[in-house]
């Protein structure tokens, strides 16, 4: 059978980095052909030449049999190709129609509604199309990027981490949309960490390592264990660590309440605590309060009711910065939007807080030499990949390193209290386990951690205890080791009056 999609001897160079090198790859209509590797293996560059975003320096972009040259991603769509990027390419100041409109220009704004309406149905997407995109929670823009593609009618589909902000009911939902696609004649490529997805929902799996195609097999081939093998060149295999030494009380709130955006219902009267020297899970479907949680806890937001404290000091109407003075460290759920600067070199990423905190001489008189040994430092410690030199844009690391440098900007200094929001979102096996070794080693230096995310799996191999946020208040607390069943009981069940 013709691949409806193929890249013939694909080499892609950025400066005297290749980024892709001699790589072949296709799908043909009607499968799920998974695309797996590490951060920084070469799968987003790969589809991104196969969406026109970039041109390849050498080999060929097919279409059924044929060689295109494309010119660029417009070129891309109406060959019948759309691209859902991990990173969204969204107008924060447009309504959702107006985004959906955007990706379709030729069609009727009520022709678009319509479409759009009947497939979010159809996904069990809830979605206001008149709602501010900038206002959505970051697994409704996903959402949103999904529908914007399935509407402009793409007969080949390309999703790069589709599931990676989506709670486990939604992720399967939606892998079970992609197999429909699939069955009705769409050509589907999925990009994906989650080796589960790979092994139960496509049909062909291939492996990129540095670049380079690693191998191409199939689910019935394949086991986690071997997979992450082909993946890292090693095994890796995490287990719970369970904390050793508990202290006194950190942070908690009192009935905290905080409406939500987009008629979500924010926080309805939440109260939990967290102990120095433990991780708290934060469970729970997404639009449940997360977000308004994050923001309350890291001084973005304040409640309109109920009081925040912080070892003692209420900190309820403290802001950002007197909250990092006071110990305060977090990881955004969006590392790209709100952990990095994506424009401005390395150093100045890294240093920021530093400078904040006084430790490199005020605004007005930075001691870069220090900050840019430090930052050398940290990318060593931290294990920072992908850095040729310290004045380049953080937006060029590859999600998993540009997340390292996050936490090595947050944990310099010792924070007391940490706030980390989907810390593993998007990344990979290995960045993922480092990701989740720094966590527990803060928590054993004596830090409270607060870890909200959508991810059971990372909840339950992470938290001492874990409370479930349901509806905006917690519907049930528990202490590790706990039981799936309970978290999902709790995950639907009402809150606690």
């Amino acid at each position: 059978m013709t691949a409806a999609l193929a890249l013939r001897s694909v080499t892609k160079r950025f400066g005297g980095f290749a980024a892709l090198e001699d790589v072949d790859f296709h799908v043909r209509s009607g499968e799920v052909h998974a695309l797996l590797g590490e951060n920084g293996a070469g799968k987003s560059t790969l589809m991104n030449v196969a969406c026109g975003l970039y041109a390849p320096d050498e080999g060929a972009v097919e279409f059924d049999g044929a060689p295109v040259a494309l010119s660029g991603t417009r070129d891309a769509v109406e060959r019948g190709i759309g691209m859902v990027h991990q990173h969204f390419k969204l107008v924060p100041a447009f309504s959702v129609l107006e985004n959906i409109k955007l990706f379709n220009p030729a069609r009727s704004t009520a022709e678009i509604a319509e479409t759009a309406k009947a497939l979010a149905a159809r996904m069990g997407f809830d979605l206001d199309l008149d709602a501010r995109v900038g206002a959505l929670a970051v697994a409704e823009q996903q959402r949103l990027e999904i529908l914007k593609v399935l509407v402009a009618g793409a007969k080949i589909i390309i999703l790069d981490e589709p599931t990676a902000v989506l709670a486990p009911q939604e992720g399967l939902a939606l892998m079970e949309l992609i197999r429909g696609l699939a069955n009705d004649g769409a050509a589907v490529v999925l990009v994906t960490h989650k080796l589960h997805e790979a092994l139960h929902h496509s049909d062909r799996i291939t492996v990129l390592r540095q670049g380079k195609v690693i191998a191409e097999t199939t689910p019935d081939q394949m086991d986690p264990a071997s997979l992450t093998t082909l993946i890292v060149g090693e095994r890796i295999v995490e287990q719970p660590q369970p904390a050793e030494h508990i202290g006194k009380r950190m942070l908690w709130m009192n009935g905290v309440k905080m409406p939500g955006a987009n008629g979500r219902k924010g926080l309805t009267g939440l109260d939990f605590e967290v102990h120095a020297g433990e991780i708290y899970g934060i469970a729970g479907v997404a639009g449940n309060g997360q977000n308004e949680l994050a923001d309350i806890l890291s001084g973005l937001g304040m409640p309109t009711e109920g009081t925040v404290w912080m070892d003692g000091h209420n900190v309820t109407e403290s802001d950002a910065r007197q909250r990092r003075r006071a110990g305060f460290a977090a990881i955004p759920v969006d590392r790209y939007r709100y952990g990095l600067a994506s424009r401005i070199g390395i150093t100045d990423n890294f240093a920021v807080s530093g400078v904040l905190a006084g430790r490199y001489g005020s605004w007005f008189r930075v001691n870069r030499a220090k900050a840019r040994a430090d930052a050398k430092a940290a990318i060593a410690a931290f294990d920072v990949q992908g850095v040729r030199h310290l004045k380049q844009r953080a937006g060029l690391l590859s999600g998993g390193n540009a997340q390292k440098l996050v936490i090595a900007r947050e944990f310099q200094g010792g924070p007391r209290v940490v706030l980390a929001h989907s810390p593993s979102r998007g990344l990979d096996v290995r960045a993922g386990a480092a990701v989740h070794d720094r966590l527990r080693e803060a928590r054993d230096a004596g830090a409270a951690v607060i870890l909200i995310s959508e991810d059971l799996d990372e909840i339950l191999l992470l938290s001492d205890r874990v409370g479930v946020l349901n509806d905006g208040r917690l519907s049930g607390q528990f202490t590790a080791p706990v039981s799936r069943a309970e978290i999902g009981q709790a995950m639907v069940s009402h809150g606690t009056e």
